[in-house]
């Protein structure tokens, strides 16, 4: 592709729905913009699940999808491209939902976290892949990541339960 084509120039980092869309710019490194953006969310997310408490977390979770479903069509849209590998708010959303289901935010819990979350979102098993692959707008984008974040926090469930 040659750089003047390149969808991410097309991103104002000004405009604050391009801004939350590609993860406050974690999602425009030029490799892996995924697993960059589910980084600095896994450090947001602990630093605002540990202040705000698990309620109010929950709630910044269910609003930030829902905001996250327009943020990421409009960017999407702005871009000329559906679900952008720079676009990462999807992937904030996910790696939130799965700090969930920490018992506590210590380093070995927040990197099995990601680690888990990173592992559904890129292996995508099913139906991840039927949702991932069936939707073209801002929901299309958010759900995938979502069942993502519901597949690790289940796991880390199980984990806690055995263990």
């Amino acid at each position: 592709m040659n750089m003047t084509d390149d969808p991410r120039k097309k991103i104002n980092l000004r405009n604050p729905t391009h801004l939350f869309a590609v993860g406050f710019g974690s999602g425009l490194m030029p490799t892996a913009p995924g697993t960059w953006g589910s980084a600095l969310a896994t450090i947001i997310g602990a630093f605002l699940l540990h202040y705000m408490g698990w309620s109010l977390f929950l709630l910044l979770t269910i609003i930030s999808f829902w905001i996250g479903c327009r943020l990421c069509d409009q960017t999407s849209q702005d871009m000329g491209v559906h679900d952008h590998g720079s676009i990462v708010w999807d992937e904030f959303v996910g790696i939130f939902i799965t700090l969930l289901a920490l018992p506590k935010l210590s380093f070995g819990y927040l990197l099995l976290a990601f680690l888990l979350f990173r592992l559904f979102d890129i292996w995508k098993p099913a139906p991840i892949k039927h949702f991932d692959e069936g939707y073209t707008n801002g929901f299309g984008i958010m759900i995938d990541d979502v069942l993502a974040g519901l597949y690790a926090f289940v796991v880390i469930l199980l984990f806690r339960w055995i263990f």
